[in-house]
């Protein structure tokens, strides 16, 4: 078994910037925020560090997937709604009965994401992408704050 260590890269942070990002939902599915994160970087100028994302919902998620087959999204949704079915004799039914499953799903997909950001860009896998998870049936205006830590170049 082989392992091997990159070169250490070592900054010291001097950026810390924010910014609240509010997406427009169309009900169930996922909404893919990439551009807009990339876009956040651009602005900001910046190079090495961590962006972070933090979803103020608790019937939405933030997921980091697939971005090139749609397919996947779809199966995902179907995936979820196995898990946290709409029907399954929740109390919790105040806003309706996709409500209690969409806080489930929230609660298993989590609302927060860090990605490395290097060289200005984060660094995503090939095939990922960020997106934001709507668990509602209805659309909705969804807000999460940006918020980068490190360099700028």
């Amino acid at each position: 078994m082989s392992h091997e260590l990159s070169a250490l890269t070592r900054v010291t942070p001097h950026l810390i910037a924010s910014a609240k990002l509010t997406v427009a939902t169309t009900g169930q599915g996922f909404t893919d925020i990439t551009r807009e994160v990339t876009r956040f970087l651009k602005e900001i100028a910046a190079h090495e560090g961590t962006v972070f994302l933090f979803l103020r919902h608790t019937s939405a998620s933030l997921v980091i997937q697939e971005n090139a087959d749609p397919d996947v999204q779809k199966d995902l949704v179907t995936a979820l709604d196995r898990l946290a079915p709409e029907r399954a004799g929740w109390v919790h039914d105040t806003e309706g009965p996709d409500d209690m499953p969409a806080h489930v799903k929230a609660m298993l997909n989590g609302v927060t994401l860090h990605v490395p950001v290097l060289q200005g860009t984060m660094k995503l896998g090939t095939w990922q992408g960020v997106y934001l998870a709507e668990h509602r049936s209805a659309p909705h205006q969804r807000e999460m704050i940006l918020q980068f830590i490190g360099s700028a170049g």
